[in-house]
């Protein structure tokens, strides 16, 4: 008996219902209609019957009509259901020719994208972005995609072997379909809540100017190279988000961050290389996010965070390897941030903090070793916040407080030590602070 009740094969597509075998349906069916009409018959009767005792009994047509009345109700429920079940198995079939198309689709664009023709390559990127556009259950395969082609091998220089003629055309196109979908979180084809894996790809330009990083995603350029070029993140947005530069090589050209905004998220290039690159961070603006700059390599190249603005945020440079180049927050605002150069190796360049304004922030110089290197805190302006140089060690190097302002903060030199260095305190304004001077000669507070 099982056998014989046993289910039709089970359907490999993901939206075909699996059916009972037609014959079996269709003899239950009959039984079950006999049956209830039967029912139906006796009910009726009876009903009908009682309703009108010690009367005239009831005529049996009527018994019939009321039974076939009841009998047509039911079929037209049956016929709605069945035209329901059709329906669902229309349905089915629609979404397995589209799934059909979307993986035939995926399959030609990948096609194109190794193809020997730039031009079709580019056909295949603007092929692969719109199918990410119009299946959102695979929209990540096909975002990975476009970025496994940015990390494969790429020859910047015509005069090597390897380089392709439009290739650079190629992987700008590539960038810019990224941007484009990284504007509106809001809009049903954005790519703000997915993850970019850019691991050792080569960059010689690139704009993702405007781009929105919300919680959850991430944009990783880990090992990355970039040399030359302008890789532009202006007026860039993250939020809760993580952009990885880490261990990444800059050898040239200009990553520029200027005017963005930056909420409880985090930009990382720890560990990084630069020799000659320039860091435009004009003006961005930091609220409870971290920057990190953690043992990162700088022989060379410009770091500008010049008039930017840095809440409950933390900029750090703990470890890092300075010779030449300048690090510069001139005119930079810290309201309860901090900026950390603890333990940095200071043996050459330029940092300047001029012109700041810093209010219950931190700026951390602790354990620090300067050898022929320029700090500016010129012009500053201290309020309620913290200067540390505890254990700095400075060697033939220069640090200014010329014309600086000090205001119920601290400013820390305790275990200092100097050595042919210039540390200049001219015209220091010093009022209700608190000053550890240690190898310094004490400056009195201005009355």
């Amino acid at each position: 008996m099982s056998r014989l009740i046993k289910r039709g094969p089970k359907s490999q597509g993901r939206h075909t219902p699996n059916l009972w075998p037609v014959w079996l349906v269709a003899s239950i069916a009959l039984i079950l209609v006999g049956g209830a009409a039967y029912g139906l018959y006796q009910g009726a009767d009876i009903l009908l019957t009682a309703n009108y005792a010690g009367r005239k009994p009831v005529d049996v047509q009527d018994i019939i009509k009321v039974t076939v009345t009841v009998l047509t109700l039911i079929g037209a429920v049956l016929a709605g259901l069945y035209a329901y079940r059709k329906q669902l198995l229309e349905e089915g079939a629609s979404h397995r020719a589209d799934a059909t198309q979307l993986a035939e689709r995926y399959a030609k664009a990948a096609e194109q994208l190794g193809h020997e023709q730039a031009a079709v390559r580019l056909a295949g990127v603007y092929s692969m972005a719109r199918l990410a556009d119009d299946w959102p259950e695979q929209r990540q395969v096909c975002i990975d995609v476009l970025c496994a082609y940015l990390r494969m091998p790429y020859e910047t220089n015509p005069t090597e072997p390897g380089f392709k003629q439009g290739e650079n055309e190629v992987r700008l196109t590539i960038i810019r379909s990224i941007r484009d979908r990284l504007q509106d979180p809001t809009s049903p084809t954005a790519w703000c809540m997915h993850h970019l894996d850019f691991t050792g790809a080569t960059f010689d330009g690139g704009d993702f100017t405007g781009a929105t990083f919300t919680h959850g995603s991430s944009a990783n350029f880990s090992k990355a190279k970039f040399s030359d070029g302008t890789v532009g993140f202006r007026h860039a947005k993250v939020s809760g988000g993580e952009v990885d530069f880490s261990e990444a090589d800059f050898s040239g050209g200009l990553v520029d961050f200027s005017f963005a905004s930056f909420s409880d998220g985090r930009v990382d290039f720890s560990y990084a290389r630069f020799s000659g690159s320039r860091f435009d961070f004009n003006y961005a603006c930091f609220e409870g996010s971290n920057v990190s700059f953690r043992h990162a390599a700088i022989s060379g190249g410009t770091f500008d965070f010049r008039g930017a603005h840095l809440s409950d945020g933390d900029v750090s440079f703990l470890g890092v390897d300075l010779s030449r180049g300048l690090v510069d927050f001139s005119h930079a605002r810290f309201y309860g941030s901090t900026v950390e150069f603890s333990r940095a190796d200071l043996h050459g360049g330029t940092l300047k903090l001029q012109h700041g304004h810093l209010n219950g922030g931190k700026v951390d110089f602790s354990h620090a070793k300067f050898s022929g290197a320029t700090v500016d805190f010129s012009h500053m302006e201290f309020l309620d916040g913290t200067v540390g140089f505890s254990d700095a060690d400075f060697s033939n190097g220069t640090v200014s407080f010329s014309h600086a302002a000090f205001f119920n903060g601290t400013v820390d030199f305790s275990d200092a030590r100097v050595s042919s260095a210039a540390v200049d305190f001219t015209d220091v304004e010093v009022d209700d602070a608190a000053m550890v001077w240690g190898p310094f000669p004490e400056i009195p507070p201005n009355l």
